[in-house]
């Protein structure tokens, strides 16, 4: 692993290697600050806007609720621009600012790549909590110790779209991937769901990160159509995928095509609306999403109804100084991820009572067993489990939004 990708990125490494001993430390009185490094700014902002105000409204509902005596929490923002080198030095930035931890960072190419960090720096007990990726490096030795996920992984994810593509009898499965430690992440669980079958992929197409939504990508979804392949999965993000499925239905595709919880469903069916409007062609049939959440339109799940109680009335900033309008959501997958990530992080900072170290994280969140969170299935922590939840939720388009899937039949070959 290349973790060092710039002279500026040396320095910043040099730096933090002479740093002292750090003891935890709250910056205010009674306060605990974390550290968040997201893509704020450029084509996969939405991504960690919405996650960061999802997570920012839940605390800031827990903050009003904190008694005399307890500890609020603050999240401290860094736009990385879903890029691994301005992750790493905001990493190294809050190592020497004495964050209490590192938390909610968003993406796989740039969480991975502070990952030997952790591991550099465990006599001063960094630890990573919840971050918005499902790869496997935050999960496996040797870094995983040091990571606390709530959320189900990739390998989770594509299983579940492997088994109910096959289970309808859809088994030539073709590959769209993002070419980087996310992508590689996702096509490699697609290539072990399919193994487990005595399968193999049958073709694949990969594309550079950073892609926007007027890239091109009709060349890649012929090559994959040529293949004879009856379903395609992309692992991707917002726009890449959106633009994918435009250039593929262009091309007389007509088949499933199945996401990754990562995508931002809600942002690529508005750009998939958007292309629909302008050209009259329909964009959105027979997309398949998986989802690490429940919608946030099951209001018979109590979690729910608190997220859209406190969400539909949030009036905190997006993210202070990203220097981009912006025009929040009311509801997303991704803020609602968010939000439940906050009332973890706020279980975690109560059950450490007064006595709030950063060497007593492994202790307090292998103590959480069974903690519901209102969404029907409870999040449970051990010694050997750093992941919170496995559930993977699967959706489809209805009615202009993302639904549960609800019959598969529609898609039988």
């Amino acid at each position: 692993m290349r973790i060092i990708p710039s002279v500026v990125a040396l320095l910043a490494f040099l730096a933090v290697l002479c740093l002292g001993p750090v003891q935890a430390s709250a910056h205010k009185e009674r306060e605990l600050v974390f550290g968040m490094s997201a893509a704020f700014t450029g084509a996969n902002s939405e991504l960690g806007i919405e996650y960061y105000r999802g997570l920012m409204a839940y605390l800031d509902y827990y903050n009003a609720r904190v008694e005399a005596g307890g500890w609020t929490i603050r999240v401290k923002p860094a736009n990385d621009g879903y890029n691994p080198g301005p992750c790493f030095q905001n990493t190294v930035n809050f190592i020497h600012e004495d964050v209490f931890a590192l938390a909610a960072y968003v993406g796989t190419p740039t969480t991975t790549h502070v990952l030997p960090l952790l591991q550099k720096f465990a006599d001063r007990h960094i630890y990573m909590l919840f971050p918005f990726t499902g790869a496997q490096p935050l999960r496996d030795e040797p870094f995983g110790k040091y990571v606390f996920n709530l959320r189900a992984s990739y390998f989770d994810e594509t299983r579940v779209l492997v088994d109910h593509l096959m289970a309808v009898g859809r088994d030539r499965i073709g590959v769209f991937y993002q070419s980087d430690a996310y992508g590689r992440t996702g096509w490699d669980g697609v290539r072990r769901a399919l193994a487990s079958h005595g399968l193999h992929i049958v073709a694949e197409a990969a594309y550079h990160r950073g892609a926007a939504f007027d890239h091109d990508f009709s060349f890649e979804a012929r090559h994959l159509l040529d293949a004879g392949v009856d379903a395609i999965i992309v692992v991707g993000t917002y726009a890449s995928q959106a633009a994918f499925i435009r250039d593929a239905r262009n091309a007389g595709c007509e088949l499933p095509i199945a996401g990754l919880s990562f995508t931002d469903s809600d942002k690529m069916l508005e750009l998939l609306k958007d292309e629909t409007e302008r050209t009259g062609k329909d964009y959105t049939g027979n997309l398949i999403q998986s989802q690490v959440v429940p919608s946030y339109e099951e209001t018979d799940l109590p979690g729910v109804r608190l997220y859209r109680e406190v969400m539909g009335r949030y009036e905190g900033a997006v993210v202070p100084a990203v220097g981009e309008a912006y025009s929040p959501r009311r509801y997303s997958f991704v803020s609602f991820e968010g939000f439940l990530n906050g009332m973890l992080m706020g279980e975690m900072v109560k059950r450490m009572g007064d006595n709030p170290r950063r060497e007593r994280i492994p202790e307090v969140m292998q103590s959480i067993h069974d903690f519901d969170l209102g969404i029907g299935v409870d999040a449970f922590f051990g010694p050997d489990r750093h992941q919170g939840l496995d559930t993977v939720y699967l959706t489809t388009v209805e009615d202009g939004r993302f639904r549960a899937v609800k019959d598969w039949e529609r898609w039988r070959k």
